[in-house]
């Protein structure tokens, strides 16, 4: 998968300029595709130049000019085509596990460090996670926001939310069965 896909799949939710399109990015698609805001915009205009988007400008008071995209016809359709095309799974490259994997008694003070520091990142993100998830969904339970099904706005999003939520809580616990047999 591109960047592109992944920021088709964060504009296909609505008309957006850059900035509200890397805000939605940052809660949405960057569980799974993190990207920065200078990659967001630059996508952007690649993706306009390639008739997928179109922008407009917009005339603001006391600030600049912004340009809101919306995806065309041909961004839907190429988005369509990326999910009905078949993907490989994803592959782990993970620079802890080969710490983890060359674990011995010489360095294991240095992989339970390593693994430790891991985990506070982990911890980190699922209670961003977490609080991303209790505003996103309006005051419902989560069974009630789901029962509303994919034409609900923000359905899509919600789902690749829990299975941040549910990656980075597998880390936790990992990270912490880990420390504790380290320790």
């Amino acid at each position: 998968m591109a960047l592109r896909h992944a920021v088709m799949a964060a504009l296909a939710a609505g008309e957006s300029s850059g900035y509200e399109l890397s805000k939605r990015f940052d809660h949405s698609v960057a569980n799974f595709w993190p990207a920065s805001r200078q990659q967001i915009y630059r996508e952007l205009d690649r993706l306009e130049a390639d008739g997928l988007a179109v922008a407009r400008r917009i005339r603001q008071e006391k600030r600049p000019d912004k340009r809101v995209f919306s995806l065309t016809a041909a961004g839907h359709e190429a988005i369509d085509e990326f999910v009905r095309a078949e993907t490989a799974p994803t592959m782990v490259r993970d620079d802890l596990l080969v710490k983890v994997a060359g674990l011995d008694e010489d360095n294991r003070a240095d992989v339970a460090a390593a693994v430790r520091d891991r985990l506070g990142h982990h911890q980190a993100k699922l209670d961003a996670y977490v609080e991303l998830r209790d505003g996103s969904l309006g005051g419902l339970s989560e069974e009630e926001f789901l029962a509303g099904g994919p034409g609900q706005p923000g359905f899509g999003p919600y789902l690749t939310l829990m299975r941040g939520i549910a990656f980075e809580r597998e880390s936790v616990r990992w990270a912490r069965r880990v420390l504790a047999l380290l320790e």
